[in-house]
């Protein structure tokens, strides 16, 4: 047989095949038929032509043919009784791109942020061939290329993307890809710094989370510490505090894997608290006054020193300093140096800090002293050292002042002159010292200064006793009087029986110590012949050394 007709159909489209013999055998059992068509869209017709134009079997095809008939076979076949002859027909069906797909690779577990993702635009079936690509991403053109490579993807990457692939009849168009990237990021509402006591919400989000397939998990951690677990993706603060301030980080769990948020810095701002204001006068070697004012503050506070109302010192903008003063500012802090400080400097001192969100303030009372003591060469000598003490003050220059000394409280002398004087001094000189300064304008006494007196030890004092009632009970007491205090060590012959410091426990089981201060006791239960003897209580110290000696019998 013979087949004629279009050599290309085109989709959509009737057209005809026509099958044909140029015989026909009407008494024969000859068949001429198509094989391979689908009967639910074709029609078949045949006719039989035996006159003087010529002679012939024809049977037509005629079907609408559709792209998956694309490069389809079929048979025109004539028949006689087992005998076949055929002739096959390739269906050229013109289509616009059938069948297009997006193909994603990596196409299972997250991809996260800096990796690399291929998109392939994939086509079925198209004749004529394709001729071009075309991609977008939500809606938006963004390629050409049949392969739309992502190199190291970001947030931003995240979407909907489909291709559309062209040839010279029309275009084919995918379904929609998902890309999730899978990249937890923190944010804060309404900033990452704000007011103490405004309602905050720190929230922990990955791309396209409202339609992820599935559930997801979220680990949130403060200052790399564990917080709290669960499928909430935010963190709520209904009044936030100072404490809650700190960097915040999350971490996001699903089927495939986890990934981990930057942490973001929650600061938290707030009104200085109350000023720590502090004075501090220096009353030996120097008239000095220090005036010290620290806050707690977010942002940090702007400080003022004040005197009954006029600002001496600021860590903004700078007063005019007068001589006598020195400052030293730093991060909420204040610092105010008043040199040659006298009855002038004197009164209700002030510190204020203020930022923007508010201030708050401090108050203290300074009473400087107009009389001052000083001990020369120190407030610390050995026995012996001529000491010199001084009564200075600001008293009426104009009339000589008289100069009250008192040592432990108690009155020792008055004099116009300003210096008492040891011209060797003694232990029994030590104590804590006062000058009181009186003129026509009243008077002031001084702070009390102790002066230490450094000096071996006295000789010791040695008693023993035998207390008989309820058992032989002997007490050995050894006391002296020292300044540094002194070790004791009480030996009988070569054998040291006791000390105060520095030698090993008694190892006798009768024998009980009591220390003290300059003291040592002991106590010798059950009593016998042989604790009789000799006793020497050594005392030293880093002046120097006495001994006693006591006769014990039982």
């Amino acid at each position: 047989p013979s087949v004629t007709g279009s050599e290309e159909q085109t989709e959509g489209q009737r057209s005809t095949l026509e099958c044909s013999t140029p015989y026909v055998c009407p008494e024969g059992d000859i068949a001429l038929r198509w094989e391979g068509y689908d009967p639910r869209v074709s029609e078949v017709s045949g006719r039989v032509r035996l006159d003087t134009s010529g002679v012939g079997h024809q049977v037509n095809l005629t079907s609408s043919f559709s792209w998956k008939d694309h490069s389809k076979k079929l048979l025109c076949e004539v028949s006689d009784g087992s005998q076949r002859a055929s002739m096959e027909v390739v269906l050229r069906v013109r289509h616009t791109p059938k069948d297009v797909r997006v193909s994603l690779s990596p196409s299972s577990g997250n991809i996260g942020v800096g990796d690399t993702v291929t998109l392939s635009c994939e086509v079925g079936s198209s004749h004529p061939p394709v001729s071009g690509y075309h991609w977008y991403k939500d809606g938006v053109a963004v390629s050409t290329e049949r392969v739309l490579a992502l190199l190291r993807v970001g947030h931003e990457d995240h979407g909907r993307y489909h291709c559309e692939a062209q040839n010279a009849l029309g275009a084919g168009v995918s379904p929609p890809v998902t890309l999730r990237v899978f990249s937890a990021e923190i944010s804060a509402s309404p900033a990452a710094e704000v007011l103490e006591g405004t309602a905050t919400t720190l929230s922990c989000d990955v791309p396209g989370r409202e339609g992820h397939p599935e559930e997801l998990t979220y680990t949130w951690y403060k200052n790399s510490a564990w917080l709290k677990e669960g499928p909430a993706h935010t963190l709520l603060f209904p009044a936030v505090a100072t404490g809650d301030a700190g960097y915040y980080s999350c971490q996001v769990t699903n089927s495939q894997g986890s990934d981990t948020a930057q942490a973001i810095s929650l600061s938290v701002t707030y009104p200085p608290r109350i000023p720590t204001l502090t004075l501090f006068q220096e009353t030996q070697g120097g008239r000095l006054v220090i005036v010290r004012c620290t806050v707690d503050s977010h942002p940090p506070a702007t400080l003022a020193i004040d005197r009954e109302g006029t600002v001496l010192a600021t860590s903004g903008e700078q007063v005019a300093l007068r001589q006598r003063l020195g400052v030293t500012a730093s991060r909420n802090s204040l610092r105010l140096e008043i040199r040659d400080a006298g009855p002038r400097d004197s009164g209700k001192y002030g510190c204020t800090a203020s930022n923007v969100h508010g201030n708050a303030s401090a108050t203290k009372i300074l009473v400087t002293r107009a009389a001052e003591l000083l001990i020369q060469p120190a407030a610390e000598v050995p026995e012996g050292t001529a000491v010199t003490l001084t009564c200075t003050g600001t008293g009426d220059t104009a009339e000589e002042p008289l100069y009250t000394w008192y040592r432990n409280s108690r009155r020792l002398q008055e004099t116009s002159l300003p210096t008492l004087e040891f011209p060797s001094v003694r232990g029994d000189d030590a104590g804590a010292f006062q000058c009181q300064i009186r003129s026509r304008n009243g008077s002031d006494t001084s702070e009390a200064v102790p002066l230490r007196v450094l000096y071996p030890p006295r000789q010791p004092v040695l008693s023993s006793f035998l207390q008989s009632q309820g058992g032989r009970l002997g007490i050995i007491q050894c006391s002296v009087e020292s300044d540094p205090e002194s070790n004791l060590t009480l030996r009988r012959g070569d054998d040291v029986m006791a000390c105060t410091q520095g030698c090993p426990q008694a190892t006798n089981p009768r024998v009980r110590l009591t220390r003290s201060y300059n003291s040592l006791k002991v106590e010798i239960r059950d009593v016998v012949v042989e604790d009789e003897g000799i006793y020497v209580c050594q005392a030293g110290n880093s002046q120097g050394s006495a001994s006693a000696a006591v006769d014990f019998k039982a």
